[in-house]
């Protein structure tokens, strides 16, 4: 099996490539429409076919290539079906495994980020998206998040698998690749340890953060599977732009 992380530095995203040697296939989780190129040639060094793009959901910081690399090399879109995209090819729910190929995710509904976010589990690791970054979750305070069901997600869902399972979040910020799930029941400040929904739900209420500067033209673009909106102002161009420079993790 291939594996690849890959990184975007405009809006610290985590692009992760996966491979099926036997088959010759590719899936992508949460590629950015400014790296596509770079994801592509990850693709071609290895000899695959991108057959699918899969979100963890709709994202507020960035605009998913799914789009375009379907338009470019012809491979399908898979998102959470909870979200109702009409450009999705194919609607994830928990409890269906993923296939293509040799790789099978199992798709974990992970709601509080947002309401229709998803993890995906792969083997002994899980691509966490939003929902549990190291040492951090993320936000609750915009696209129908809820601090209640972002705690019971993680506790229940993600906290309850094997310790030595190793967490690949959608972002980070601190140029840390991978944490492991004991790590994140001990040492993350939000989440682990014994801390209380209440105690959470307050942490969450407190975070005084800035509206997020891309979310009203990466929502309306990512519902559309990855359309960069044409008011996008000049400031906030190269989120839709191709990256001089797209560092890998």
């Amino acid at each position: 099996m291939i594996f690849r992380q890959l990184f975007e530095p405009l809006s610290s995203t985590y692009t992760y490539l996966l491979g099926c040697e036997e088959s010759g296939q590719a899936i992508l989780i949460d590629p950015v429409i400014s790296s596509m190129e770079r994801d592509l040639a990850e693709v071609h060094r290895f000899g695959l076919k991108l057959a699918y793009t899969v979100d963890t959901h709709i994202h507020a910081d960035h605009i998913t290539a799914a789009l375009h690399l379907r338009q470019a090399v012809g491979s399908k879109i898979a998102a959470p079906a909870y979200d109702r995209l009409a450009c999705a090819d194919v609607g994830i729910e928990e409890g269906t495994p993923f296939q293509v190929g040799g790789i099978s995710l199992q798709p974990l509904h992970t709601p509080g980020h947002t309401d229709g976010h998803f993890a995906y589990l792969f083997g002994d690791r899980v691509f966490t998206g939003d929902a549990l970054l190291i040492e951090s979750c993320g936000r609750t305070d915009f696209q129908n998040g809820d601090a209640d069901a972002l705690y019971k997600s993680v506790k229940e869902k993600l906290f309850t698998l094997p310790d030595d399972y190793l967490v690949y979040p959608a972002h980070d910020y601190k140029d840390r690749h991978v944490s492991t799930i004991a790590q994140e029941k001990k040492r993350n400040p939000r989440l682990g340890g014994e801390r209380t929904l209440e105690e959470f739900r307050d942490i969450m209420a407190n975070l005084n953060l800035p509206y997020p500067k891309f979310i009203d033209y990466a929502v309306p673009g990512n519902r559309q599977c990855g359309v960069c909106p044409p008011d996008v102002p000049e400031n906030l161009a190269n989120y839709c732009r191709k990256m001089t420079e797209s560092l890998q993790g």
